[in-house]
């Protein structure tokens, strides 16, 4: 089916629902992905996101990478205060560097903030059998290692039956997020599949404002042409006749809508930024081998880490540097 330029899908949009999902509803989401950890966690003691101590760890996050992070501050049924950094791989080709990522930032929250830190990762990309759940070294009989507990989303895939049974929200988000790799390219299927998670929802005893999020999530998460959508929602506005069940209201479509397409423009915009900043990199090492000889390993990985306007700066700073350092100076 090649659509019409005006309702083209854009790229599925997997990070921005999950990072909302998983705000809103982290209690349930340790639970569904965490069992183990769950019942650990007083959660009548509440607990606090760490956005800001997060960020001055994470600084070098590529720009546009398909990533969520999420520092968060919990109790325990024993008195105790702990912080869990949450990582979420959303999409994207295989990363090598993910498990060392993960080892780095574990180590750097603890350095900072003197606090241990339990690392929790959730794989959501479509290869069976890529699922790192170690990182470390050993020199000289030192040994330094991360084990951390890795949920992968493919490995639900033979329970979507179960999962479209399962009360937790997440099963239902899980779902979704299958459905849609498993319907790429078949919007039929994927309306059929969409509707169908719809009509779940409906079904649930859940609060109002729980199924307007969780609607919000699967639909910008399962992205149709505009006239496939336009018949989504006038089925489901005949469903909420069938059921006097006024739940999402003019306005609220109009917000899930201005939602969704902010989202797709987010997306679009994050992937032009990517694509300048691996540009910039490419020209830069390129400049640096020139100048300097082949980078090292370090050099490369700071480049691949660096802002847009921080390359831009390193290579300006190449034109007067008599010596690789001068390249990283500040000025």
């Amino acid at each position: 089916m090649n659509p019409r330029p005006e309702t083209a899908v854009p790229n599925d949009d997997y990070d921005t629902p999950w990072k909302d999902a998983v705000t809103r509803y982290f209690p349930e989401f340790i639970a569904f992905y965490f069992p183990d950890a769950h019942w650990q966690i007083d959660w009548n003691r509440g607990y606090t996101f760490l956005d800001q101590e997060l960020a001055q760890i994470v600084k070098d996050a590529e720009l546009g990478k398909r990533l969520i992070d999420k520092l968060v501050q919990v109790a325990t049924h024993d008195g105790g205060e702990h912080w869990v950094y949450v990582h979420i791989e959303v999409q994207g080709g295989q990363d090598g560097d993910f498990a060392e990522r993960l080892f780095t930032y574990n180590y750097r929250l603890y350095d900072r903030y003197r606090r241990p830190i339990a690392s929790l990762a959730v794989l959501a990309d479509d290869r069976e059998h890529w699922k790192p759940q170690t990182y470390g070294y050993e020199l000289f009989g030192c040994r330094h290692y991360l084990e951390f507990p890795t949920v992968k989303l493919l490995d639900y895939r033979p329970q979507t039956q179960a999962l479209l049974l399962n009360p937790n929200p997440f099963a239902l988000v899980t779902a979704a997020h299958l459905l849609t790799q498993q319907t790429k390219g078949d919007d039929q299927q994927r309306l059929a599949a969409k509707w169908r998670l719809a009509k779940l929802l409906y079904e649930r005893n859940w609060d109002k404002q729980r199924i307007i999020d969780l609607f919000s999530v699967i639909d910008w998460m399962m992205q149709v042409p505009d006239e496939l959508q336009n018949q989504l929602w006038q089925d489901i506005e005949q469903l909420e006749r069938n059921r006097t069940m006024p739940y999402i209201t003019s306005v609220e479509r109009i917000g899930i809508e201005k939602g969704r397409q902010q989202g797709v423009q987010q997306g679009r915009q994050q992937g032009m930024q990517q694509g300048m900043q691996q540009g910039e990199a490419t020209l830069l090492e390129r400049q640096l081998t020139r100048r300097f000889g082949p980078p090292s390993a370090d050099t490369l990985a700071r480049l691949k880490a660096a802002s847009l306007d921080q390359l831009e700066q390193w290579a300006e700073n190449i034109l007067d540097a008599t010596m690789l350092e001068d390249v990283f100076q500040d000025h």
